[in-house]
């Protein structure tokens, strides 16, 4: 055996054991949750690897879901069942396991290959640290077997890499900065409005929805900045779940920068097993409505996240009429972008508010219906000042470059290590504020 294998073992076994630390540090109660789902999922692969049969897919399939449906999802069946059939049930005491959807969803894609022999006999070490490497096991992105294990065998992975290093602190700095710096700002604004949505006004109810828009995107990818770089620290290419989304042009194109991974799967093991559009026009728009349905659902347990995927679902079979009938004479781009971005913000409200009576009292506030009423009561991000703010920060997320493609111009010079020091310093100075992490819920 040689030590060159000896190493990058050992070098797995301390990642492993760092990994599972840092997940059960928050609450160590769900370990055993997520060990139990590495081994059985791994364990189904193998089998389902040599014996490809329908029922045993099936069987590994509907234990992830039952799994997950229950700690996500069983108090939300609970109420409904109460509400509908004016029954007393009570509900479970539980807390909702960190990472429970991106690990789930991983392994699905796991198994599902696996029956279409489309994976091969991986170590187990190696899937071991595919699930629950740390950088991305928290947030996501939601990554697949093909393009994070066979990493692990390589040798160059177990090598120190400067270029490496220094990129990865550049894009979890960076990321690190839309989280701590930017998003946390938002946070303060969003809350007040969408708490009390009884009395905000017109231009209230617009700063907020868009101070959520544009929280919602700088701390998500804030999140996955920070995963790729802190994957890049240890020569594993994490994937990037995010290409300037709101710089889309339609809602097609939003959906193939946001969340590109959760995208990818969802297209993958939903909308193409349903049928795809291989099924005549009606059909293809059936699958996509249900597709974005249970999109909605997966982020979380309550009908405004089913009704924001179904807006989506809705949004995208517009768009799709549209192409259809336009004889490929698009708007103006511009104007494209605008009507997008809107779009996209009044599904925003659906997801961020506490009740379905919140968001319409938000939405009929931002489209006049209750009149005009531009006065202000109490919400008002920072006056004046704050209006500024979310226009220079629409006008950043629809002309700046990403992090990656800031990344791609990184050169090992001076500059760059100015910069990622003055970068670094600010975030570390802004760790001290409350911080809402958006994503663990899901």
């Amino acid at each position: 055996m040689s030590s060159r294998y000896i190493s990058s073992t050992l070098s797995k076994v301390v990642l492993i054991g760092a990994s599972l630390f840092f997940y059960s540090y928050w609450n160590i109660r769900y370990l055993p949750l997520l060990i139990f789902s590495i081994i059985f999922n791994y364990i189904m692969g193998r089998i389902l690897i040599h014996y490809p049969k329908r029922y045993l897919l099936f069987l590994g399939v509907s234990t992830n879901l039952i799994l997950l449906g229950y700690f996500k999802y069983i108090n939300f069946f609970i109420d409904n069942i109460n509400s509908f059939f004016s029954t007393d049930f009570n509900f479970v005491n539980i807390v909702l396991p960190l990472a429970i959807s991106f690990f789930t969803f991983q392994q699905i894609s796991f198994l599902v290959d696996s029956y279409r022999k489309e994976t091969q006999e991986y170590d187990f070490l190696n899937y071991i640290l595919f699930v629950s490497f740390f950088p991305q096991l928290i947030a996501g992105p939601i990554v697949h077997h093909k393009e994070i294990i066979p990493q692990f065998y390589k040798s160059d992975t177990y090598r120190l890499n400067y270029s490496n290093l220094s990129k990865g602190m550049l894009v979890f700095f960076i990321g690190l900065f839309k989280k701590v710096v930017i998003a946390d700002t938002l946070s303060a604004w969003v809350s007040p409005a969408f708490d009390v949505a009884v009395s905000v006004t017109t231009l209230e109810s617009w700063a907020a929805a868009i101070s959520y828009t544009l929280q919602l995107y700088f701390d998500f990818s804030g999140y996955s900045d920070m995963a790729i770089g802190l994957g890049l620290l240890f020569n594993i290419n994490i994937p990037k779940n995010f290409d300037s989304p709101y710089k889309a042009n339609s809602i097609i194109d939003f959906w193939r920068r946001w969340h590109m991974t959760l995208s990818r799967f969802l297209r993958d093991y939903v909308y193409i097993p349903l049928g795809g559009n291989r099924k005549g026009e009606v059909r293809r728009y059936i699958n996509l409505f249900i597709t974005m349905l249970l999109g909605g659902l997966w982020h979380g347990a309550g009908w405004t996240f089913v009704i924001w995927g179904g807006l989506h679902g809705l949004y995208l079979i517009i768009n799709h009429i549209y192409r259809k009938f336009s004889n490929n004479m698009g708007m103006n781009l511009f104007i494209s972008r605008v009507i997008t971005f809107i779009c996209v913000t009044v599904g925003w409200v659906f997801f961020r508010a506490n009740t379905f009576s919140d968001a319409f009292k938000i939405l009929k506030e931002m489209f006049l219906l209750d009149g005009l009423k531009f006065y202000a009561t109490y919400y008002l991000p920072q006056g004046i000042v704050g209006l500024l703010i979310l226009v220079l920060l629409y006008i950043v997320v629809n002309t700046m470059p990403n992090s990656l493609a800031i990344s791609k111009r990184f050169k090992p010079t001076g500059a760059w290590l100015i910069f990622i020091t003055f970068l670094s310093t600010i975030c570390i100075l802004n760790l001290n504020k409350i911080s809402e992490f958006l994503y663990f819920q899901f």
